[in-house]
Order: C-alpha cells, then sequence, then structure tokens
C-alpha cells in the first residue's frame, strides 16, 4: 500500500479585505523554510471562490499584505533561532541583512 503525505494547512494567514496570504513551512535539512500563496477572494453568485489573478486597485493590499508575510516570517525565524541557540537577543549569531 503506497504511503500518502499526510497533508497540513499554512502556519499562518494574513488578510486585508478581499486579499488573502498562506504562509507554508517546509522543513530542510537546513531548517525552516517559508513559502507564500497570494489570492483575491471574489463572489460569483452566491459562492465564493479565489483567483491568483490582481487587478490594477488589488495591487495596494497585496503589496501590505506580503509586507506583513515578510515580517512574520522574519520574526518566526528570529525567534527559531533564538530558540536553537538559547542566546535570547533573536540573533543566530551572523549579521542580519535588514
Amino acid at each position: 500500500m503506497p504511503r500518502t503525505a499526510k497533508k497540513s494547512g499554512p502556519v499562518h494567514e494574513i488578510r486585508l479585505g478581499r486579499i488573502r496570504a498562506a504562509i507554508w513551512a517546509n522543513d530542510t535539512q537546513n531548517g525552516t523554510r517559508h513559502n507564500v500563496t497570494v489570492t483575491r477572494l471574489f463572489k460569483d453568485g452566491d459562492e465564493w471562490k479565489d483567483s491568483s489573478s490582481f487587478g490594477r486597485d488589488d495591487l495596494p493590499l497585496v503589496a501590505k499584505v506580503l509586507d506583513r508575510c515578510h515580517s512574520w516570517i522574519f520574526e518566526e525565524s528570529a525567534a527559531a533561532a533564538t530558540k536553537a541557540n538559547g542566546n535570547g537577543d533573536g540573533r543566530d549569531g551572523e549579521d542580519t541583512p535588514f
């Protein structure tokens, strides 16, 4: 019988208006890496759907949502480094580029 991977959901979601981003964690040999998917919610009749296509007026919200995703991922990475290294300052001993 073939093994199937257990599907898990995003580790975090950020939503502003009809723009939603899902943050996914991928465990690798080099630690956890994050990916982000962004969708626009819309209503088709009585049914809610989503799309990965954005209009001109959606772009400011997309930018804000992605900025919040970046901040969340950065904070999670710093917290993980603190926990792993036990240094208490949120840094992993290397210079942070931003």
